[in-house]
């Protein structure tokens, strides 16, 4: 089966309440759908016999502040045996938890912990939900886009205590003077 037979297939056979929309591209489809129906149609893109999804690629995030569900999670899955890729996306807000699909994609949780890590989207009942790629004290999400550039908090090594020490970052500025000439242009003065 091609792209094409698998989109009109997957269209035709699940259920409307799972998917709100779907696309087909050369590079493979694209699914939408509610916070509550992830598991379950990803169990039928891996069991049933026409998909076949054997892998799941990633699981990453994006953030929209100006969206009221900001957080889009995108689940990127293969199926090798149709050659085929299907990305299902679906959106949250900061307190929407989704479900996880670590049951039908074991691998799937090492991913679903980093985007809780970088955007602070939890999944229901997941087995290992702890930091991944930030420090355990970390505060925050470092990817949400309400996050300060500079952080909370500064970490640095202290010599004389012999240890690392985390402080509230101080945003000071000295007065600079900026010369305006450019260092390509010859200066009248010298």
């Amino acid at each position: 089966m091609d792209n094409q037979s698998i989109f009109q297939y997957s269209w035709e056979t699940l259920p409307k309440k799972w998917v709100h929309q779907m696309e087909r591209s050369e590079h493979g489809n694209r699914s939408e759908t509610n916070t509550d129906y992830p598991f379950p149609l990803l169990c039928f893109l891996k069991l049933h016999t026409y998909t076949r999804v054997q892998v799941s690629i990633d699981i990453c995030g994006v953030d929209h502040p100006s969206r009221k569900r900001r957080f889009e999670v995108v689940h990127n899955l293969l199926s090798t045996r149709y050659n085929s890729r299907i990305r299902v996306q679906t959106s949250a807000d900061e307190v929407t938890r989704i479900s996880p699909v670590v049951s039908p994609f074991p691998s799937a949780g090492r991913w679903e912990r980093e985007v809780w890590d970088m955007f602070g989207v939890s999944s229901i009942n997941h087995p290992d939900l702890r930091r991944i790629s930030t420090d355990h004290g970390f505060e925050g999400h470092p990817l949400r886009k309400d996050l300060p550039l500079s952080g909370y908090v500064e970490v640095r090594y202290d010599d004389p205590e012999k240890r690392v020490v985390s402080e509230p970052i101080e945003m000071t500025q000295e007065f600079r003077y900026f010369d305006s000439a450019s260092p390509w242009e010859e200066r009248s003065d010298v």
